[in-house]
């Protein structure tokens, strides 16, 4: 079974508990993510899993058949409840008002210019609060995989995005008077999120290939959104530490940037406190996506 490189488990919690617990995966082309809820919504087990290079030739589901196979959380159940996050390139949000179950992979091609391929369909989550629906690719594959390890059981997919999304909702119900930017990091992606007033201003990922496109793009989204980079405070998450390039360059055009804290919606056990706190947010959001 492949090792992760994070691991972190509460002696207060197992396999035997999972009929009051809920389980959030979060599945990527080269990555996979979970952690496991108690009955009282306490985060007790994370581990994190990156797939060498050389591996991610093969199909997610095979490398996602290694690490299930015998793996005492995984493996266990049944479960109060599942909730899958995807992260795939293609996504979108559409009001509620508009949203038409039938024409979902119409608004993917819309986006992607292109339709979606043969073995991807579309899937769509409801954010009830926020009045709009994000739409997503899944892969038929994927979705197979997931049904067969927890048959007949309720399970809910949502894009990464979305979950990003429930995140900062509940991170701004905490910054006060502040409405702030919100980056986060993944490979060579960011997710840029604003909210103002609470409620979402601009959402969306681009791929960049070093530090000045980063900035570029970040500087000019502030700009189309009438934003002060001098004046504006800027919270980074996910893959990005204060000896990372991408930081380095940032802060030369943003005053207040920061590192960002977990919603204090979620409640973590002990064993998590060595964790820094901006580095899970969209595992984070999936956990908040019930409350």
């Amino acid at each position: 079974m492949p090792t992760p490189t994070i691991s972190i488990r509460s002696d207060q919690f197992g396999p035997e508990h999972s009929a009051r617990a809920v389980l959030c995966l979060e599945a990527g082309h080269d990555r996979f993510r979970f952690m496991a809820m108690d009955g009282q919504g306490r985060g007790q087990w994370l581990e994190d899993y990156a797939f060498p290079s050389l591996l991610t030739e093969r199909a997610p589901t095979d490398l996602l058949t290694d690490i299930f196979r015998d793996h005492p959380l995984l493996t266990a159940g049944p479960w109060h409840e599942i909730r899958i996050s995807i992260n795939t390139p293609s996504f979108t949000l559409v009001p509620q008002p508009l949203y038409r179950k039938e024409y979902a992979g119409s608004y993917l091609a819309l986006m992607r210019g292109n339709e979606l391929p043969a073995y991807e369909f579309a899937q769509a989550y409801r954010h009830e609060s926020e009045g709009f629906l994000s739409v997503f690719s899944l892969s038929h594959a994927l979705a197979d995989f997931f049904s067969e390890a927890y048959p007949l059981q309720p399970m809910t997919f949502v894009h990464q995005a979305g979950a990003l999304l429930e995140a900062t909702a509940a991170l701004s119900k905490q910054a006060s008077d502040e409405s702030p930017v919100y980056l986060y990091f993944e490979d060579e992606f960011v997710t840029v999120i604003s909210r103002a007033g609470g409620k979402l201003t601009y959402c969306n990922r681009f791929g960049y290939k070093n530090a000045q496109d980063l900035t570029y793009y970040v500087l000019y989204i502030l700009t189309e959104l009438s934003i002060n980079p001098e004046t504006v405070v800027v919270m980074l998450y996910g893959e990005i530490t204060p000896f990372a390039e991408q930081y380095t360059e940032l802060s030369r055009f943003l005053a207040h940037l920061r590192f960002g804290t977990y919603p204090t919606a979620l409640t973590l056990s002990d064993d998590f406190s060595d964790l820094p706190d901006h580095r899970y947010l969209s595992l984070y959001g999936l956990c908040l996506m019930g409350d």
